[in-house]
């Protein structure tokens, strides 16, 4: 990340929110998912995937994409997430749905154990100099690739990335929350699926 003011995660997740249609399904996890669900009432198209194993959200938004392509899908995932299941990028690279839009919502640290920085951020490398997500994505063959730094950058593109050919990848510049915990659970998990596979069959389209 580079010196800038990174945008606020809420702010962030509210442009998604603006910009999801009506059938979309939105996968959050960890940070996001505590942000989405402080917005208001769940979508039932909603897949708050909490409790969660780290780095699995989008391979569990691959999975909702080749199944109902005719459905875009959306996965929130932390950079730290991220670095726990890089080789996702390739996997989805190679099935190529085109209904999948990954965001990657980088803040350097891992918020919710006490904000240490990870190993992909700048000040946890000795050269100072941070990975960046959206070159890897690019190496693992994704074509369709956005960084955003500013939050109005990202709510005036948003439309015309979200739209592009999938799949799709955004990284987005965001900055950590003071004191963030991780998220709570809506639910009981099994009951919380049930529901959610009620409503991809009530609209399918």
């Amino acid at each position: 990340m580079s010196g800038h003011a990174a945008m606020d995660p809420g702010g962030a997740l509210a442009v998604l929110r603006e910009h999801r249609a009506s059938g979309d399904v939105v996968v959050t996890s960890m940070g996001s998912a505590r942000e989405w669900m402080a917005m208001g009432p769940l979508d039932p198209l909603d897949f708050v995937f909490v409790p969660s194993s780290m780095g699995q959200a989008p391979s569990l938004a691959l999975g909702i994409a080749l199944a109902q392509p005719a459905r875009r899908v959306f996965a929130c995932n932390g950079d730290g997430s991220m670095l726990m299941n890089l080789g996702a990028l390739v996997t989805i690279s190679a099935e190529s749905p085109r209904n999948l839009v990954l965001i990657v919502f980088e803040n350097g640290v891992y918020e919710v154990t006490g904000a240490q920085p990870t190993p992909g951020s700048a000040l946890g490398r000795p050269d100072r100099r941070g990975v960046d997500f959206a070159e890897i994505a690019r190496a693992c063959g994704w074509t369709s690739v956005f960084r955003y730094r500013e939050l109005e950058e990202w709510r005036n593109a948003a439309s015309e990335s979200i739209g592009a050919a999938g799949p799709v990848f955004i990284a987005l510049e965001v900055a950590p929350v003071p004191g963030a915990v991780g998220p709570r659970s809506p639910g009981p998990t099994v009951e919380r699926a049930r529901k959610f596979r009620e409503a991809l069959r009530q609209t399918n389209r």
